[in-house]
Formats: structure tokens, sequence, C-alpha cells
């Protein structure tokens, strides 16, 4: 699966679609009956009717005698098409590629170009989080990439193209330096858990929590089995075990490993680590509210695309 999609594409550049690369083909004649000949037109890899793909050419010219058929003819660079019912100089006739098969070219040499620049300690293929996504990062500095290259295939002088990769070009750099930080990656406050919210209709929230987690990995998940307010509401919690993460296993409507009482101060979440709830005095936690909080060992060793290499000194 590549990083980015066609979708992406307009997301960064709507106007991308004005750069369809198919060129026109004009001074159609009669070759023979209704076996049209337009001569000096450019190699043809593929040819369009007003729009419809025409498919594959024919072996030979020889070959060119139904409506819609169509064959190239390299050592005179001729194109010939067959119709009988609409001479082709009043129809709109364009040799190119595919518009979607050439966006989808595009975003492959995106790809790989971005995938070149990467920093070497950084994956050679980029991972998926664990939505099955690629991060947005890599999806928008692909996307500005492939319109780029676009562009500049029909504009080679443009100065929109030279804005678009721009951006791309300080993603990049920010990739490498280690300033942007991607999913999969251990940061130093792993340790501490991030915070993420599933479903959350109430007021009372999560919005903190305290210590350090000294095991390896988890995705705890913290539910409210109780309504309520500060002092009535309860929260439960699921940790790992040895088949399911934390979270995993509240989704699975497995029993809670502890339920407590919502207070407003630092309490019990994974051992070595505490969370705050909080809100205003009348606010209240929804029944079913859900958070998942996902920790990495804070022994665990970071993922510091900003490291400095070793290097060997001579003395000259």
């Amino acid at each position: 699966m590549a990083y980015c999609t066609n979708r992406d594409l307009k997301d960064v550049f709507p106007s991308i679609d004005e750069f369809d690369t198919k060129t026109p083909i004009y001074g159609w004649v009669v070759h023979s009956s209704n076996l049209y000949r337009a001569d000096n037109c450019g190699l043809v890899t593929q040819l369009f009717a007003n729009g419809q793909d025409l498919g594959s050419a024919e072996a030979n010219s020889g070959e060119v005698g139904s409506n819609g058929e169509w064959y190239y003819e390299s050592t005179l660079d001729a194109v010939y098409y067959y119709n009988s019912s609409t001479n082709p100089n009043d129809m709109l006739m364009e040799s190119g590629d595919d518009w979607a098969t050439l966006k989808t070219r595009y975003i492959s040499n995106a790809e790989k170009y971005l995938d070149s620049r990467l920093d070497g300690r950084l994956p050679r293929k980029q991972f998926k989080d664990k939505d099955g996504n690629y991060d947005y990062i890599l999806v928008r500095t692909t996307a500005l990439l492939a319109c780029s290259f676009l562009l500049r295939a029909s504009q080679p002088v443009s100065e929109v193209a030279d804005a678009l990769f721009d951006e791309a070009e300080k993603n990049i750099f920010s990739l490498n330096e280690g300033t942007t930080k991607l999913s999969w990656q251990v940061t130093g406050d792993a340790g501490k858990g991030v915070i993420r919210e599933i479903s959350v209709s109430g007021s009372l929230r999560i919005v903190d929590t305290r210590g350090d987690y000294y095991d390896i990995y988890d995705r705890v998940g913290v539910k409210v089995t109780t309504a309520g307010a500060l002092g009535t509401a309860k929260y439960s919690v699921w940790l790992k075990d040895g088949d399911n993460l934390g979270a995993e296993r509240m989704n699975n409507s497995e029993t809670a490993d502890y339920i407590d009482t919502v207070n407003g101060q630092y309490q019990t979440l994974v051992s070595g680590v505490q969370l705050r709830f909080a809100g205003d005095t009348a606010d209240t936690a929804t029944l079913n509210d859900k958070w998942e909080i996902e920790f990495h060992g804070k022994n665990e060793a970071l993922d510091d695309s900003g490291m400095p290499y070793s290097i060997n000194m001579t003395r000259r």
C-alpha cells in the first residue's frame, strides 16, 4: 500500500486535475476508407477519443479495421485510427496515459524518493500505526512530492511546484533531525503514558498522569462504569494479560482488574503510574466513556533519529 492516495493529492493541491499530461493529436487524413492517419504525432502509448481510453493498440496498421481500433507506427511517427461514423478531426483525440494510472505511478515515484531521502536510522519502509494508517506527515509529504513532480512534467519551471517541493523538503529535514516524531517511535514521555479518547461524551475527563511505567509495553483500558460527578462516578481499569493488551481486554468486555471512585486526585492506574480526572463541580462522567493510555517502559531505548553518529578521527 502506498503512503498516499489520489484523494490525498487533491487535499494538498486541489487543482491537480488540471495537470493531466495528455497531448491533443491534430491533422487526421484519410488513409483508406474509414481508416485515418495522423503524421508527426510523437510517441503514442495510449490513444483517447473524447476522453475514452481506446484500450491496447493492434499488432500493426493492417489489423486496424473496427471502430475504436488504433496503432502507432514508430518508424513513420504516425498513428492510425478506425472510425466508420465520425471523422476524428471532429473529435478530441489525445495521446498519453490514463490520468488515474499516471497519478498512481507518480505516487509510487514520490514514495521511492521519500524513502531514499529519509535517514538511514529510520525504517526502509515506514510502519503503520495501530489503526493501520501511515503517519500523516508521511502521507502529506508523499502527496506534496507527487504533485510537485506532476506539475513539473507539464511546467518544468513552476513556482507552485517549487513551493510544494519546498514544504516536502522541510518535512523530510524534520523527520531526519528527529524533531518530528512518528507514531511508532518511543519518546521521552512514553513512560508516563499517551492518553487517547476512544469515545467520551461526559465533561469529567482524564487530564493527566503521574509517575513512570517500568514494564515493557501496554495500552491500558479505562472506562467509566458508574456515571456521575466527582465522588460518585467510578472508573474501571484493564491491564494486559498473556493474550491481550488492556484496551483489547476492555473492548472484549473481560472483567476489569480493579475499580475505583473518581475523586479528582491522582489515583491508581497501573503500577508506578497514577491518573487524574478533572472537571468543574457540576461536571459528570458518562457511563461507558472510554480511554486507552499507551505506555512504553521507562527504561526502553528511545527511537531518536537525531542521535549523533560515531565517527573516526584521524590526525592529518
